[in-house]
């Protein structure tokens, strides 16, 4: 039941909750935000600002704590109540519909609230192409008939990115967040954006902009707001902070060269990687990775870091360039191919591209090597299958009485492990981790670390793909900083400065 209140804040957040399995996502969270302000959401890869997001929109719900929005209390908000309340999310999916033209997608979101979440079969067509005119003349898009009628599929990414923008602006929000809004934007259109952002707060609309670029979040003025481990570490003025406290709130440590690596780095090169290609998202990628070496690649998500992980285990294949293993040329068009090199690739979202959530961790550890556990009829011998699994738990410490468990059983920390485990079964030469510690708790981290320490011991090469710079600093030889598709540096990690790598990370420069 909803029950009005006296309150001044367009939004309060009171101590909001949200637990996920193995992970307390948001740690009773409490925010207020006032009418005609912009705040800046901030706060490394799994501090909880995606959750934090998602209950605000609607998308779900929290199990404690409430939303107050204008003086009326929710202990949880539908999409449709979100929407109908003037909350509007951009989402970094934008999530347009591709064959709908532009000014249908305008006037999704108002159509949606006023029709109680569904389309009607017509549109007012005159009052749509107004509204769609204005709206897209306020994000610097032309508002003639032939833009409005074309298909989104028919743009480019950037071109979406203020169409979606301009869907918020056409609704009358109230309260508009936008989740990276700026990644595929050029400069000008960034300033375009910074000064559209200005007339929305002028018109009285708060705005919750979530963004890694610091120098935007400046520029744009406003409150910021400090997520670590699900927890709210700071909100205020944004001018009252450097980047130095910013980055401190955020990593919640002093800045350190506190390092798992140690030892040296053999002159072998187990993989050279020669000008890698993947259109309209990576370009002349080079580098060369050694024995037992851990080679860090990092970015922001425009940079090509994800495009280039998953181009290197076959699962988005480059277009042109050479991968050289252990002196002899290869082709990596597919993960079987990457699998049959012994490239092991442990994927940055590991519950939809990674494990088999229903099925036991047994099955899960052997699906890459499944074929050397069948015997001559063709059946997998169960007991060599449930010894591997038993040394795999044993061996990366995974928290389990019985490797018949499912895996969902896990927390995400040992899942993780799981995920890795599975690739250490194929004795690999290179091992991609994408992204290996996101969503899990700082003991996991602890872990993680030490196995990749221990494997890199071992001979094999590693390639640490992250945006985690605590992370990278403390594990890798080598960081390599992709931006606009390119390898734009190259650092020795013991050499190198937290907070000078997060100034390069959000600098422009490429």
């Amino acid at each position: 039941m909803n029950s009005p209140v006296s309150s001044t804040p367009f939004l309060e957040v009171v101590g909001v909750h949200k637990r996920f399995t193995g992970v307390h996502a948001l740690r009773g969270v409490s925010l207020s935000f006032e009418r005609g302000q912009i705040y800046h959401l901030l706060g490394e890869n799994g501090c909880g600002k995606s959750t934090l997001i998602k209950i605000i929109s609607g998308a779900q719900p929290p199990d404690e704590g409430e939303l107050v929005i204008e003086g009326v209390r929710h202990a949880r908000l539908s999409a449709l109540e979100s929407l109908a309340a003037g909350i509007e999310t951009v989402y970094q999916d934008l999530s347009l519909l591709p064959n709908m033209n532009v000014a249908e997608n305008v006037a999704l979101t108002s159509e949606l609230a006023e029709h109680n979440g569904r389309l009607t079969r017509t549109f007012d067509r005159q009052a749509l192409a107004a509204t769609a005119q204005r709206a897209l003349h306020a994000v610097g898009l032309p508002g003639d008939a032939e833009f409005q009628a074309t298909l989104i599929e028919q743009l480019p990414l950037a071109t979406r990115q203020l169409v979606a923008i301009a869907r918020a602006i056409a609704s009358e929000a109230k309260f508009v967040i936008m989740d990276e809004p700026t990644t595929s934007l050029t400069q000008k259109e960034v300033d375009n954006l910074i000064a559209v952002l200005g007339n929305l707060r002028a018109q009285g609309v708060t705005v919750l902009f979530v963004s890694h670029k610091l120098d935007e979040c400046y520029a744009i003025g406003g409150e910021v707001i400090v997520l670590r481990d699900g927890q709210k570490m700071a909100q205020g003025p944004i001018e009252q902070y450097t980047k130095a406290q910013i980055s401190e709130l955020m990593t919640g440590r002093q800045l350190s060269n506190e390092r798992y690596r140690e030892g040296g780095v053999g002159s072998e090169v187990v993989l050279d990687v020669k000008h890698l290609t993947r259109s309209a998202q990576f370009a002349d990628v080079s580098f060369s990775v050694h024995r037992g070496e851990i080679l860090g690649v990092t970015g922001l998500l425009d940079s090509g870091r994800n495009e280039l992980a998953r181009a290197l285990a076959g699962v988005a294949p480059a277009d042109s360039g050479t991968l050289v293993l252990d002196g002899k040329t290869i082709a990596v068009r597919t993960p079987s191919d990457a699998k049959d090199h012994r490239i092991g690739y442990v994927p940055e979202d590991r519950l939809n591209e990674g494990l088999f959530l229903d099925k036991p961790i047994r099955d899960n550890v052997i699906t890459a090597m499944i074929a050397s556990l069948r015997d001559r009829f063709g059946q997998v011998d169960r007991a060599r299958a449930h010894a591997l699994a038993v040394d795999t738990v044993k061996e990366l410490q995974i928290a389990t009485p019985d490797v018949d468990k499912p895996v969902q059983s896990l927390s995400g920390g040992n899942q993780q492990r799981v995920l890795i485990g599975r690739w250490l079964a194929i004795d690999p030469r290179v091992l991609i981790l994408h992204g290996p510690t996101v969503g899990v708790d700082v003991g996991s981290k602890d872990i993680i670390y030490r196995i990749m320490q221990r494997l890199s011991q071992r001979g094999i090469g590693i390639i640490l793909i992250s945006d985690d710079l605590p992370e990278l600093l403390r594990n890798c030889d080598r960081i390599l900083m992709m931006k606009k598709g390119r390898v734009a540096n190259e650092y020795r990690a013991d050499q190198l400065e937290e907070a000078d790598l997060y100034h390069a990370l959000l600098s422009e420069a490429a």
